[in-house]
């Protein structure tokens, strides 16, 4: 049986997964502090409409802030006082194009914004911290499927170098501090609310208009596209859970997905390794329309193929993502189709 009721700060909560995150935990009971700074990388209106859902719940306290704000997030913390609550960090400067022409943005959020967060969650005794991490990390590794227990020491963006980054300040803070942290390694995440900036929503609004739509390494691409629905459920067992230390870490063997420390990463993907060729063929047979492609090279700072094994997921929590793509892209082009009118 869970606890009590608990009080969540989620930040990034008008994000894509942050929306869902924050549905979910105030379906069951929960209070939910939401943190979103509303930045403009993509349509704000669409971020404002995600907030529009959660406000409608009266557990839901709403704080627009920028977790890159030093000053402002040790008052944040200090006034909400979180303390002996849960943390599920998903804020960030997300995307790993806009990092070459961006990088100071990745800095300020994912590096400044983190330390921000830690020392808050430090500060006020937080009970766990969850946080985003990414599949690219795996950056310049190509043993598929990816493992927790794989070396990550060669990012082939900054936003992966951001994230890796992330996970050893989490490590350090749970060394110094006990602070129980869990980093989350998204695979591809796609559905409902998406962000714009994704492929599911760049190849959707391109074909209904007639254009064509871009495939980059001519085709040649394979990513773990996993559903907003087993994202959520998969962080929410993982937050309900905190990190403890590994009763068999070893120091002169150090594995890197455990540690003596409270601190853990998982991987969450779908277990089902898919061409980017048939995630296109799925959404056209959704939309009945057939798209243009424009065959193109790989792009900087991308890797041709994504898998996750998430076994350790699994023994953790007890899930493993499981929607199939076809699913996923049809419930995701009834949502465009009716957020739209398209």
């Amino acid at each position: 049986m869970r606890a009590k009721p608990t009080t969540w700060l989620v930040t990034g909560a008008a994000g894509f997964i942050g929306m869902h995150v924050c549905l979910r935990l105030l379906a069951r009971g929960d209070s939910v502090i939401g943190l979103d700074n509303l930045n403009d990388y993509y349509d704000v209106a669409l971020k404002h409409a995600r907030l529009e859902r959660l406000k409608t719940n009266k557990t839901f306290n709403f704080h627009r802030m920028d977790v890159a704000d030093r000053k402002g997030m040790q008052k944040f913390f200090t006034q909400v006082n979180v303390k002996s609550d849960r943390v599920i960090h998903l804020a960030a400067q997300a995307g790993v194009r806009y990092s070459i022409s961006n990088p100071q943005a990745y800095i300020d959020s994912n590096i400044q914004g983190f330390i921000n967060i830690l020392e808050g969650c430090r500060d006020t005794a937080v009970q766990h911290l969850v946080y985003a991490s990414s599949s690219s990390v795996y950056g310049g590794n190509t043993t598929l499927p990816f493992s927790e227990h794989h070396n990550i020491d060669h990012p082939v963006s900054l936003y992966a170098a951001t994230k890796k980054a992330n996970e050893l300040m989490a490590h350090t803070y749970s060394h110094l501090f006990r602070l129980p942290t869990t980093g989350l390694r998204f695979f591809t995440v796609y559905g409902p609310w998406g962000r714009p900036d994704m492929a599911m929503f760049l190849f959707t609004k391109a074909i209904l208009v007639g254009e064509p739509i871009n495939v980059f390494n001519h085709g040649n691409m394979v990513r773990d596209f996993t559903f907003i629905d087993d994202i959520v459920e998969g962080l929410i067992r993982v937050a309900d859970k905190p990190a403890t230390p590994s009763l068999i870490f070893d120091s002169a063997n150090p594995d890197p997905a455990t540690s003596n420390a409270p601190y853990r990463v998982f991987n969450i993907g779908n277990n089902r390794p898919t061409q980017l060729m048939d995630y296109i063929e799925a959404l056209e047979v959704a939309l009945g329309v057939k798209a243009i492609k424009n065959y193109l090279p790989m792009q900087p700072g991308d890797v041709p193929a994504t898998a996750a094994n998430t076994d350790e997921l699994d023994a953790w929590v007890g899930f493993k993502p499981n929607t199939a793509v076809t699913e996923g892209v049809a419930q995701f082009v009834h949502w465009y189709r009716n957020y739209y009118k398209a």
